[in-house]
């Protein structure tokens, strides 16, 4: 059987994102979960609260956020061998990225001593998923805070921050949102970036796969990204039903 090729670009603008969905509470048992969809790369994210902190918080009346994240075997072109010994090197620095994001997004005080753990599984995946999972990750985070601030256990939301992510890029030497897999697999520069909704960068993880590349490139970069991310906003609080 021959796979399903879908064309580079799908006629897109090299400043235009994927077209993008977000499903709310995609799964009923969590605290709250979304199912993102960005072209071909759909990635679940599910947020579970626990009533207990890491020890190293234990006592000091602050909350965490955590992320774990995994690729199913048949999300990508490939199987993915399951991570049976634990996360790889490349999936400790994908959750340890989501984690820190998600972070930025919440006064971790205000959240008392709880966990809430975001599981983000890629079920398809085209470029970008540690981007998608963390804008889905937002979805998820919220909507169980919001659950806890409905069922006063929470006095107020500890979300202070909208937070989304994007990947941008130099493809063919032209600067281009949301890359594809067919694209991000031969740029010559990959970046990624998050940013909260005043504007602010949480993570910049950019890198020159050849030439290096100089400040006007990294501007305009940073331009595309924030357009992009500006637009998943919108599509955030659509999902949640917020103005």
């Amino acid at each position: 059987m021959n796979t399903i090729e879908v064309p580079v670009r799908q006629n897109r603008a090299n400043d235009e994102l994927r077209p993008v969905e977000i499903v709310p509470d995609y799964i009923p048992y969590a605290e709250g979960s979304a199912l993102i969809m960005l072209g071909n790369t759909h990635v679940l994210c599910a947020a579970t609260v626990e009533e207990r902190v890491p020890g190293f918080l234990a006592g000091t009346g602050q909350g965490w956020i955590t992320a774990e994240y995994g690729m199913l075997p048949r999300s990508g072109r490939e199987r993915i061998p399951r991570e049976r010994a634990g996360p790889g090197g490349r999936t400790a620095e994908v959750q340890r990225l989501i984690g820190r994001s998600l972070r930025a997004a919440a006064d971790l005080t205000a959240l008392g001593e709880r966990t809430i753990i975001i599981d983000c599984d890629v079920i398809r995946a085209d470029g970008g998923t540690r981007t998608a999972a963390v804008t889905g990750g937002w979805v998820a985070l919220y909507l169980a805070v919001r659950r806890l601030v409905e069922a006063e256990q929470l006095p107020a939301l500890p979300i202070v921050r909208q937070v989304a992510a994007v990947s941008v890029g130099i493809v063919a030497g032209e600067p281009r949102l949301d890359l594809e897999y067919a694209e991000d697999s031969r740029a010559e520069v990959d970046m990624n970036v998050v940013m909260t909704d005043r504007g602010e960068f949480v993570e910049l993880q950019g890198t020159a796969e050849g030439q290096p590349f100089g400040r006007d490139i990294l501007d305009r970069l940073l331009e595309l990204a924030e357009r992009g991310i500006s637009e998943l906003m919108v599509a955030q609080r659509r999902a949640l039903q917020l103005p």
